[in-house]
């Protein structure tokens, strides 16, 4: 199969969908390589190195568009690069559909088989590749809370872990998965007060015997979240329902009766963001105000750190990546349950379930597209 590797064009995004260790796997499998010019050069990989385990470097995105079976990104296409995908191409990367109709329309025009690495599984019903950007996220969540809270960023001038003589700040963290618990980590380690809140009384469970009595754990309800929000410094939205937008659990009023300051930090961005006020934002501009409460709201907050993600991101994904690659689509998916999770729009379809009914659009099974 001929792959694909386009340099990524959203704002302050320089993570790569192969590194040369992956691209020498693929080779070694028969395989060729096209490699986007200076695709992976901001985070050490040149093309160079790229060269050297044997793909092909070229100058524009056009040219792999139009060579490629399979395009393999990061992050989900822009509006030029959804013209440039045919029919039948295989597109795998991170697609976030529900919230971005445009996107979903224009993947549907093109024909190509998109495949989400936020919604492929595994057998314990994890979300293997979404896992690895989910952990940098979350443990950057608390570095840029902690940043926000600074008085020259707008927030109340807090230190998250106090010093002697003075209270920490109150972390409120939204959500006991991966995000939230690699949050939690971080939160707990530079010695802040931490809550965190879930729906799953395991999940909590499982939470408590990890970090036992450093952290408060807190069964979800309307009355626990709008208890601990109001008086929270930093609250870290880190709630997911796979595929589908994430529910809105803090309200504008909640936020409105916050302390002037505080900051929230919306991970569940991705998916529409779990705050009433949140709107996305980038790495250049981060935050924004509302009612006196400072959001950071980054979209991709993993590209802050590209070369550490673009590394984990990897290690989860070659292996999909080979199989899509020595097998095809259809008998990579007849094979692999878990990767035909991952499948989000085919030949014009919608076939993930969360994403059409959060667009009010028709469901077709995947399994029937793959038939």
């Amino acid at each position: 199969m001929l792959i694909g590797v386009p340099k990524e064009v959203k704002n302050f995004e320089y993570r790569v969908g192969l590194i040369p260790s992956s691209i020498r796997e693929l080779i070694a499998n028969g395989h060729q390589v096209l490699v986007q010019k200076s695709a992976g050069e901001k985070i050490g990989f040149d093309d160079q190195s790229y060269q050297q385990v044997g793909a092909r470097i070229v100058e524009s995105a056009e040219e792999i568009y139009q060579q490629a079976d399979m395009i393999i990104k990061v992050k989900e296409p822009q509006p030029q690069e959804c013209r440039m995908l045919r029919e039948n191409q295989v597109l795998f990367t991170y697609l976030h559909l529900a919230p971005d109709p445009e996107q979903v329309k224009m993947l549907q025009a093109s024909g190509c088989v998109a495949i989400a690495y936020e919604t492929v599984s595994n057998p314990h019903g994890g979300l293997p590749l979404l896992a690895p950007m989910s952990e940098v996220a979350g443990r950057m969540a608390i570095q840029a809370g902690a940043t926000s809270l600074e008085i020259k960023n707008g927030g109340r001038g807090m230190l998250l872990g106090g010093v002697p003589g003075v209270a920490p700040a109150k972390v409120v963290v939204l959500g006991g998965g991966v995000v939230g618990t690699n949050s939690v980590r971080v939160a707990m380690g530079m010695g802040a007060q931490v809550i965190v809140i879930d729906k799953s009384l395991e999940r909590l469970y499982h939470l408590d015997l990890q970090f036992g009595s450093k952290i408060v754990t807190i069964f979800s309800t309307t009355d626990a979240i709008e208890e601990h929000v109001s008086d929270a410094d930093l609250v870290i939205g880190a709630v997911l329902i796979p595929g589908a937008s994430a529910p809105r659990l803090v309200t504008e009023k909640m936020i409105s009766v916050m302390r002037a300051g505080s900051v929230v930090v919306d991970v569940s961005i991705d998916q529409g963001g779990c705050f009433e006020t949140s709107h996305a934002t980038t790495h250049e501009s981060p935050t924004y105000v509302v009612d006196g409460v400072v959001h950071y709201c980054v979209a991709n907050m993993p590209g802050a750190v590209p070369r550490t993600s673009t590394v984990a991101l990897n290690n989860a994904t070659l292996p999909f990546v080979l199989l899509l690659a020595n097998k095809g689509y259809r008998e990579a998916m007849r094979a692999n349950t878990h990767l035909l999770h991952g499948l989000n729009v085919c030949k014009g379809k919608i076939t993930y379930k969360a994403v059409a009914d959060a667009l009010h659009q028709t469901y077709t099974p995947a399994e029937q597209m793959i038939a």
